[in-house]
């Protein structure tokens, strides 16, 4: 598949996608009491984008005709 992201728009993915990753995980461990739904939502969200992050493919960029990376 062919990479449609660029560094900068992989660092900014990684480090949102971390960070929601381990709000997720505090939440659903119950440190704070927003909600497991909340939690769980939150960490589907960060491990997506962790994973987009890590693979240069945003299947909703392909649909949508974006490309950030530096080939375009």
């Amino acid at each position: 598949m062919k990479h449609n992201m660029g560094s900068t728009d992989r660092i900014v993915r990684a480090v949102v996608g971390a960070v929601l990753a381990a709000v997720g995980i505090v939440i659903r461990g119950g440190a704070l009491e927003f909600g497991t739904t909340l939690g769980g939502v939150a960490l589907v969200i960060g491990i997506v984008f962790l994973g987009t992050a890590l693979v240069r493919t945003c299947l909703l960029y392909r649909i949508l005709g974006i490309d950030t990376s530096e080939s375009a």
